[in-house]
């Protein structure tokens, strides 16, 4: 992947629709018709017409669909993925449920596939206790950040992470952040059905996880062949594992969201368009600042590299 292509994906934006809408292709461009506004007889004709949008398909990153009477052509689908974006539906409850990908990427899929389906156990240890350490500094900063003082115990469980995580890491530090991640909050529990803010926490983690298996897709990997995850049932164990050292920065979002709108059981809409910005908050690759979904692109790119024994690396952000 190139520098250009890098500049190509800071333009990329995330597109959320959360009324009935009718999505059609047109000149390359996705066509946006609100029928609730086109039919509305009250309206001024200037008006019902002014509701007709366009947005370049090369513009666009993640699509998120969360209305039953939303429609869409064939022909956007097609274009849409050919774009290599990511397409996210949602739920009854409206929270996103399903994610739409193309099958392949841009360069030598078969070559990608086969370097990943043939990689060996010891390289897949080491990636695995790269990805740890990452998350679990990354964890720390928030931390430090929440609590005002350094975060020795994660730092320790860091530098003490071993190939393949034998000595379980993670879970120990996952324990001990989530104790302390919401001070406010006495008896926080991390869960899917858990309470407040919890709901915040499962819309910004599917939008990471729709945005990492874009940029897999995009760099010739598989996303269903996990370095460390393994579920039948799971089409996206690589994209769980690369998303691990990016969760923190969702964490972060969560709780700045929380000190701006206060803590509510309710997901409204204001509160779904403070997720919808983690395709770009700002992290650090290298030492240098970067859209999240940039960051993410080059993560998946080094990972490609270090299947085909190009990298012993892979590239992971920093909070500076």
């Amino acid at each position: 992947m190139t520098i250009n292509k890098y500049h190509w994906l800071m333009r990329k934006k995330t597109l959320y629709f959360g009324n009935p809408a009718y999505l059609s292709l047109s000149k390359s461009q996705l066509v946006v018709r609100m029928p609730e506004v086109e039919q509305a007889e009250h309206l001024a004709e200037s008006i019902r017409q002014e509701s007709v949008r366009t947005i370049p398909i090369e513009d666009i990153g993640v699509v998120v669909l969360d209305h039953r009477q939303i429609t869409l052509t064939q022909g956007l689908m097609a274009a849409l993925l050919n774009n290599q974006t990511a397409v996210i539906t949602c739920d009854d409850r409206r929270m996103p449920a399903e994610l739409l990908l193309p099958l392949e990427g841009d360069t030598m899929p078969s070559a990608r596939f086969s370097s990943l389906i043939d990689a060996s156990v010891p390289l897949k240890k080491q990636l695995w206790q790269q990805t740890v350490v990452a998350k679990i500094e990354n964890q720390a900063y928030v931390l430090e950040k929440q609590l005002n003082e350094p975060a020795a115990r994660m730092h320790y469980l860091a530098d003490t992470v071993k190939s393949g995580d034998t000595t379980n890491c993670e879970a120990q530090a996952a324990a001990y952040y989530r104790q302390h991640l919401f001070p406010d909050i006495p008896g926080f529990t991390r869960g899917r059905e858990g309470p407040p803010p919890n709901q915040l926490l499962n819309y910004g983690y599917a939008i990471l996880r729709a945005v990492v298996a874009r940029a897999l897709v995009a760099s010739g990997l598989l996303p269903v062949a996990g370095i460390h995850h393994h579920n039948r049932y799971n089409a996206y164990c690589l994209a769980d594992d690369i998303m691990e050292p990016y969760r923190p920065f969702v964490d972060a979002l969560v709780i700045e969201t929380i000190r701006r709108f206060g803590l509510t059981a309710e997901l409204t809409t204001a509160l779904k368009r403070e997720m919808l910005a983690v395709p770009v908050l700002d992290v650090y690759m290298q030492g240098k600042r970067s859209p999240l979904m940039v960051a993410v692109a080059q993560t998946t790119a080094s990972l490609a590299k270090c299947y085909r024994a190009e990298y012993r690396k892979i590239c992971y952000p920093t909070w500076g």
